[in-house]
């Protein structure tokens, strides 16, 4: 190659290394010019004088205005906010933080609207996982979304509460049918007494008048056969009025066994249904306090468990050990496989804890992907090896999704119940342990 071909070659390649240059300038100035024109629109509104600077210099920027005009009306703009400054320190940096503010308060309200739901119990699990996500969220698309899983967690229990009144209103028609029905056995039971009594009083009034009237006409009869003759007529009279009283009184007698059998029937059916209704109230409370995907125990019985072996340890020399676990990359496996392979993977892990331990070991499901286990009467020594032992057979179970392999580990921080424990405190110290193994690489015990 001659040297005026490489020296028009290497002129074309400076023209087309300038002419690059010049397009990525132009589309940074657009760029920038799109920022100033937005920041302008933001700091609207702090005051008026300041306004009036914003407009003057959105409107040179969508003029492309050149950058001596701009200097001079970004020195303006300077001059403004420190009179602004001076006055009141509102500055624009102030009205970011409003909208942030506003932004925290919305999201705070909702926490609030969903720890509420959670506390109804109706759907532990999904209440757990929008207050997750809340932590998370940072467009208002996002907070849109778990506001209305949030409304139909409500509307949900809504229709539960309903069913419920009925359900109770049908119970209580029911039961008093059935106590009217045995106050008027009462009442015919009284009137029936009543009546007893008063044709007992009739027949002994008659018995007694007819043997006055034997006796006195005995007394005066001065024949034998004249007083055979009144002696007869007046037992024959007494006769037929305790014959009519026996047959009475067997009629009454057979009513009251009916109505007695009829009312016997009718409280077996109130007892069996009583007996129902208390079986029913039984599973409903049971199921009330397990967590509905995993069918473990739910935030609610671990509250009330916790509380119950905190007095307990106070009370006795018996140990107590907590076990907080947190299934490691949860939402690596929600985001790339689906939520259906999540609650999978919570449900064999949940599983897995149930079986490697003790009938009177407690396991709960307390958030998303958080577990707790509280381990009673046990040395805290032989606790951390439980731990250890539970987490490798996390780590073997098997799991293949989308035709892949996918492995499951959990971390886990455990800690000893204190005499002087208060509050969360063993929980606190639980959790601390859980983040140092989790920073150590996860699919680890830490013990505190």
């Amino acid at each position: 190659m001659s040297e005026s071909t490489d020296w028009k070659q290497k002129y074309r390649d400076s023209l087309l290394e300038m002419e690059g240059e010049e397009k990525r300038w132009r589309q940074i100035e657009q760029a920038l010019r799109r920022l100033v024109g937005r920041l302008c629109a933001a700091g609207m509104g702090v005051d008026p004088k300041l306004d009036d600077e914003l407009v003057a210099l959105a409107a040179a920027n969508r003029r492309n205005a050149d950058a001596m005009e701009l200097e001079k009306l970004a020195a303006s703009l300077t001059t403004a906010v420190v009179a602004v400054d001076a006055v009141s320190p509102v500055p624009t940096i102030i009205t970011k933080a409003v909208v942030i503010t506003r932004w925290d308060a919305a999201c705070v309200a909702a926490g609030k609207i969903l720890q509420c739901v959670r506390s109804l119990s109706v759907d532990d699990a999904l209440a757990q996982e929008l207050l997750a996500r809340l932590t998370r969220v940072k467009f208002d698309t996002e907070l849109a979304a778990i506001l209305d899983k949030t409304a139909e967690l409500i509307h949900g229990h809504g229709e539960i509460l309903a069913r419920e009144r009925l359900q109770a209103a049908a119970v209580l028609e029911d039961l008093t049918r059935r106590l009217e029905d045995m106050a008027g056995y009462l009442t015919e039971s009284g009137d029936e007494a009543r009546s007893r009594f008063a044709d007992t009083a009739s027949v002994n009034d008659t018995v007694m008048s007819q043997v006055r009237e034997l006796r006195v006409e005995a007394n005066a009869a001065t024949e034998l056969s004249v007083l055979q003759t009144i002696v007869s007529d007046r037992l024959e009279t007494v006769t037929k009025q305790v014959l009519d009283f026996r047959s009475r009184e067997e009629s009454r007698l057979l009513q009251h066994a009916d109505r007695a059998e009829r009312m016997r029937a009718r409280i077996a059916d109130l007892e069996r249904e009583a007996q129902d209704l208390h079986s029913k109230l039984d599973r409903e409370k049971h199921g009330a306090r397990l967590d509905p995907l995993t069918r473990v125990a739910n935030r609610k019985s671990f509250d009330e468990r916790f509380a119950q072996e905190v007095l307990r340890r106070a009370q006795s020399e018996l140990p107590v050990t907590m076990l907080l676990w947190d299934l490691d990359n949860f939402k690596v496996i929600n985001d790339s496989y689906g939520h259906r392979a999540g609650d999978r993977v919570l449900q064999s892990v949940a599983t897995c804890f149930m079986s490697g331990l003790r009938a009177e070991d407690f396991v709960a499901r307390i958030g998303g992907e958080e577990f707790v286990i509280l381990l009673t009467g046990m040395p805290f020594a032989k606790a951390v090896r439980i731990a250890d032992e539970l987490r490798m057979a996390v780590e073997a179970l098997r799991f293949h999704f989308k035709g892949a392999p996918v492995r499951v580990t959990v971390s886990c921080g455990l800690t000893e119940l204190r005499l002087d424990d208060a509050g969360g405190a063993a929980f606190d110290r639980a959790d601390a342990a859980l983040y140092r193994a989790k920073l150590g690489g996860k699919n680890a015990c830490v013990a505190a």
